[in-house]
């Protein structure tokens, strides 16, 4: 067995022997036991690598706050204690495991996949929270970025760590309005709350960015049902599409960029995913150059920081299928370690008193590895540097780093400070 590999499963043995004789030391004593967190997401359908992709990240992050002790209550030292609901994508079943992780005694939910789930796990906790405020629980978001999440829809209990779709196409678009090259562009989408919004600020950054680019084609699909792509492929080739933006993710996102390459489309990707979960080897060499990927970090920041953080994980996942690494999700587990330490005064034999661990986290500001960002009390939205990244083959300069193995990286092109990826809000926030 690799050397790597077995140091990682000792690793993970010995934290779980840990938390097993603190669970029994902490019952003994009558304190608080291990925090637990619920993640919600699909884990198995359409999007189901995606969902284990994210658990990879949120493990790792759990694991290295237990590492340094975990969180400080009294006396206590509590881990941090992560399990997996699987909602196989769908909202109804989301739901239900809302209800499940609730039951089990989680007050911190994480979730992202969907925009459209997250907005049902919102309603769902609002409504708790008022209903049991004794057992009230916190949404944190890493990937549900439908801008009404945290603006006409945004709630007290909900936070949001990744940009919202608003913010990620005016970082897209710029890089759009500096390629003089193209001046056609075709929209497509999946039809539900985020492809909506995804198009929508398309069609709107293009014309405050980039007006002369004529759009010459923009639809919607069923998300995750489309398991043939090439009509779309054969619609875009013979619109004369010189780009084409999209929001698609996962299976979506993979197949449409096969199919494209299959009709022969050489137009370029403005994509929010396309760095990640099999895209850049489903296009292979048809995408040098031409796939765009906009994200809150990519491997290759040109940083000792950042390096070093990429390095730390591919030692934790060595496996090139399991090389899906954000720097959001770390961020998100240690924004929440940071508040609940901070709330630590208000916490009594029961826990933590959620409204001050909310009010902490409204307020976090946190660093890891040289990457920075701080939630907007306003809105419970994230501020955080955004790149955009061009596909480019590992080892040409500034591709340092490749993507599941795939012998393709993205090449930061564009850098927009915390500052400048900033948007305004709408949100009316309705406080306890």
């Amino acid at each position: 067995m690799n050397i790597v590999i077995r140091q990682a499963l000792k690793k993970a043995m010995l934290a779980l022997v840990g938390c097993v004789l603190f669970c029994g030391a902490a019952a003994a004593q009558g304190v608080p036991g291990p925090i637990k967190l619920a993640m919600i997401e699909g884990l198995s359908g359409a999007n189901g690598n995606g969902g284990e992709a994210v658990l990879r990240n949120l493990l790792w992050a759990v694991e290295r706050v237990n590492a340094r002790g975990g969180v400080r209550l009294g006396a206590q030292q509590l881990p941090l204690v992560l399990t997996r609901y699987d909602s196989k994508g769908q909202t109804e079943e989301a739901l239900s495991a809302l209800r499940s992780a609730i039951d089990d005694g989680a007050r911190f939910i994480l979730q992202g996949n969907s925009s459209a789930v997250a907005a049902a796990l919102i309603d769902a906790i609002n409504k708790h929270n008022a209903r049991a405020p004794g057992q009230r629980v916190l949404l944190l978001n890493y990937a549900a970025v439908d801008p009404a999440l945290t603006n006409e829809k945004c709630s007290f209990w909900h936070f949001r760590f990744d940009a919202h779709a608003d913010m990620r196409m005016a970082a897209l678009v710029q890089v759009l309005r500096e390629d003089r090259a193209v001046h056609s562009a075709y929209l497509i989408g999946q039809d539900y709350s985020f492809g909506q919004a995804v198009l929508r600020e398309a069609r709107r950054q293009l014309g405050l960015q980039r007006p002369d680019v004529k759009i010459v084609g923009d639809e919607l699909h069923p998300l995750g049902r489309i398991k043939d792509f090439l009509p779309y492929a054969q619609k875009i080739k013979a619109s004369g599409a010189q780009a084409v933006v999209t929001g698609n993710f996962s299976s979506d996102l993979t197949l449409l960029i096969k199919a494209a390459r299959d009709v022969g489309f050489d137009g370029k990707f403005y994509t929010f995913y396309g760095n990640a979960l099999g895209a850049p080897a489903a296009i292979g060499d048809a995408g040098l150059g031409r796939v765009i990927a906009v994200a809150d970090w990519l491997p290759n920041v040109q940083t000792a920081g950042s390096e070093a953080f990429y390095r730390a994980f591919r030692t934790r996942y060595p496996d090139p299928a399991d090389d899906y690494v954000h720097m959001r999700m770390q961020l998100l587990v240690e924004a929440l370690a940071q508040s609940l330490q901070a709330a630590e005064r208000h916490a009594g034999e029961g826990g933590w008193d959620m409204v001050a661990v909310a009010l902490q986290l409204e307020r976090a500001s946190v660093t890891l590895f040289g990457q920075a960002g701080t939630m907007r009390p306003a809105d419970h939205q994230f501020q955080q540097p955004l790149v955009v990244g061009v596909m480019d083959r590992m080892g040409t300069p500034g591709v340092k780093f490749d993507v599941e193995g795939s012998g393709y990286g993205f090449r930061v092109v564009k850098t927009l400070p915390m500052a400048a990826a900033e948007m305004a809000t709408n949100c009316s926030m309705q406080r306890p």
